[in-house]
């Protein structure tokens, strides 16, 4: 299959970013969400993000300008059906992405590619939501989308091979390294990794440290570009949390148990760099 056009579901931080990928290497896109405000938001962040290549002499003004002449946002579902692979990235919640790709479903012709960014959720469950399975799959990008090198494929129980091939063969063509995953929770990266920031928040409920010295030890003690609970800050404590009760009820395991400090965080509205303030004040 030959992808011309990419559609996106959603404006906010993941959304803009694949929008924003997709753009800079010559691929026509479709960002859509549910109102004008968040469709002007995305294109606006998308625009600061060239704007900051441009700094660094990255970009041309007229590369930013061409990239952005490719990016169409709309808040009507319909303006994604001339799209060949629509992308979901909604937020991190079951109900809300099979209601999105149901709607979807019924909408996009049939040799549409579907696939979702979840960072967590069963690729087989929301498949099985689908009337299209077997050209349904996982695409999970990763903050921030235009910097970050890796995406995770994760295939379906039914997902066909000339699917994952496609999109395999997409995240390619956007300049990325795509690692092929089988369908479990948290996949690969993430099971590794936010049960490792969970951890951070329990070892400062503790007050074993603070939270500097937390992120100083694991930057300098284990080589990371940036420590957990900085890292928490950036994806979204909200996400973190999400993601900690899908493995939680998964697996049926203790080890998954969230940390009370988190969840009280979230239930704060204290929810990392977005809300301007989490474990940090920005």
């Amino acid at each position: 299959m030959s992808i011309q056009t990419v559609g996106v579901v959603g404006a906010g931080t993941m959304g803009n970013g694949i929008a924003q990928a997709c753009a800079v290497v010559g691929i026509d896109v479709v960002m859509v969400d549910i109102s004008e405000q968040a469709v002007a938001k995305g294109l606006a962040t998308v625009a600061g993000s060239l704007d900051r290549l441009i700094k660094k002499d990255k970009m041309t003004e007229a590369e930013k300008a061409a990239a952005l002449a490719r990016i169409q946002g709309s808040t009507d579902y319909a303006a994604l059906t001339r799209a060949q692979l629509v992308i979901e990235a909604a937020t991190e919640n079951e109900a809300l992405k099979v209601k999105i790709l149901q709607q979807l479903d019924g909408l996009l012709p049939a040799e549409t590619l579907v696939a979702t960014n979840t960072s967590s959720i069963s690729i087989t469950k929301l498949a099985a939501a689908t009337q299209r399975a077997d050209r349904f799959i996982g695409m999970h990008f990763f903050t921030p989308v235009p910097m970050m090198a890796l995406v995770e494929i994760i295939r379906g129980l039914q997902t066909s091979d000339a699917t994952h091939d496609a999109v395999k063969a997409m995240a390619l063509r956007l300049g990325k390294q795509p690692i092929t995953v089988k369908n479990a929770p948290g996949f690969v990266v993430n099971r590794i990794l936010v049960p490792m920031i969970n951890e951070a928040f329990f070892v400062l409920a503790e007050g074993l440290a603070t939270p500097e010295e937390i992120d100083a030890g694991m930057k300098l003690g284990c080589n990371h570009p940036i420590g957990p609970l900085a890292l928490a800050d950036m994806v979204g404590l909200d996400v973190c949390l999400a993601v900690m009760n899908v493995y939680f009820e998964e697996f049926a395991d203790s080890k998954y148990r969230p940390c009370p400090l988190l969840k009280e965080m979230v239930a704060a509205g204290w929810l990392g760099r977005k809300t301007g303030r989490g474990v940090y004040t920005y």
